[in-house]
């Protein structure tokens, strides 16, 4: 890296740039993180307490109560259900399990797909979300993409960063192609609860029709418990969910997580209050940012937006720098493939919050 060029971070990057910048870790209001602010479940933080001398067990291999409450929260079979120490481990597992040889990737996206994929000794071609039609997915040119030699489709949705969506006619219309065609596709749901019409968008239903699928979701977002490392799959290929079992590590999900994560799924006012809190905010930022001479926003779906930097001059590395000198931390996109430094994103915080980043960027 030349003396001009500044490093990229990633949202879990908070210790790297407090070290680099001279700043105090706690200080720092991370915008490019994606985590709920409104911290983890009160009921989850209640049972951890009561229950903190269950680390004294080994937690059931079977995951069998973690389950049925999976099954509860998500309306699925529990026999469809596998967890894994976060999702990024599932990917990794899943996709290893696929071991593709020709695999699609739509983005700009998480990079851990296209990193999975190689290392599992596939290539990997990306299907672009054009900046023209605001990132959002032609299926129909997805479906046309599709050939006798992909093994594996990888969508997002929404996606990271673009904050774009799939209904789910179309998803279903992918399924139905790459069966034809043998593919297998998997569906990341990461930020999907943090959509306002989350049951009409979500690929779960279609487990139950298509075992050419597997739908990836994770706590560490909506439930703001990326340290737990808790996510889980769904999908009624019972060939991969064989192959799975046989090559994950027995216990996958420590005692903590396996007894006390239900109580996050069953809060049910803390759910409430995240969804209302992330749609208000998603409005109100949206109209903002739009209004000001400086952004081109993307209309986004999840907590977090996608902006073009309009000005002349001004790259996305500037703004991350004016962010972090006030203690608040931004998404520089240029390491996303199709993207450059003329892009930023951020997450919705609380109110008070994204209205000091606001009056920052935009000042």
């Amino acid at each position: 890296m030349s003396k001009e060029e500044k490093p990229v971070f990633h949202g879990s990057d908070v210790e790297k740039i407090a070290e680099k910048y001279g700043l105090n870790k706690e200080e720092i209001t991370s915008f490019s993180a994606n985590v709920n602010p409104l911290g983890i479940s009160p009921l989850l933080r209640e049972k951890f307490r009561e229950n903190i001398d269950c680390i004294q067990r080994y937690p059931d291999r079977e995951y069998r109560t973690l389950k049925l409450a999976l099954s509860e929260y998500l309306n699925c079979h529990t026999s469809n259900i596998m967890v894994g120490n976060g999702t990024t481990e599932l990917i990794s597992l899943f996709i290893g399990i696929a071991s593709p040889r020709r695999a699609i990737i739509v983005g700009p996206t998480y990079s851990e797909y296209e990193r999975s994929v190689n290392i599992a000794g596939g290539k990997t071609s990306y299907f672009p979300l054009r900046e023209e039609n605001g990132f959002s997915l032609d299926m129909d040119l997805l479906c046309e993409r599709i050939t006798s030699d992909t093994d594996l489709i990888i969508i997002c949705t929404p996606n990271n960063p673009t904050g774009t969506t799939v209904k789910r006619s179309d998803m279903r219309k992918l399924l139905d192609v790459a069966k034809e065609r043998s593919c297998y596709v998997m569906v990341d749901e990461t930020y999907i609860e943090f959509c306002d019409d989350e049951k009409e968008l979500t690929a779960i239903p279609l487990v139950e029709s298509h075992n050419n699928i597997v739908v990836l979701r994770s706590t560490s977002k909506f439930f703001a418990c990326p340290g737990l490392r808790l996510g889980y799959a769904i999908t009624a290929d019972d060939d991969t969910l064989s192959s799975a079992g046989r090559k994950k590590n027995p216990w996958m999900i420590h005692t903590l997580a396996a007894e006390n994560a239900m109580y996050m799924f069953s809060d049910t006012e803390y759910i409430k209050e995240t969804k209302e809190l992330i749609s208000t905010e998603r409005e109100r930022l949206y109209e903002k940012y739009k209004n000001t001479d400086r952004f081109l926003p993307f209309k986004p779906k999840a907590n977090f937006m996608l902006m073009k930097i309009k000005e002349d001059g001004l790259k996305s590395s500037d703004l991350f720098e004016k962010a972090i000198h006030e203690n608040m931390m931004i998404r520089d996109c240029q390491s996303f493939p199709f993207l450059d430094d003329s892009f930023i994103r951020i997450c919705f915080m609380k109110k008070e919050d994204n209205d000091r980043l606001f009056d920052c960027l935009t000042g």
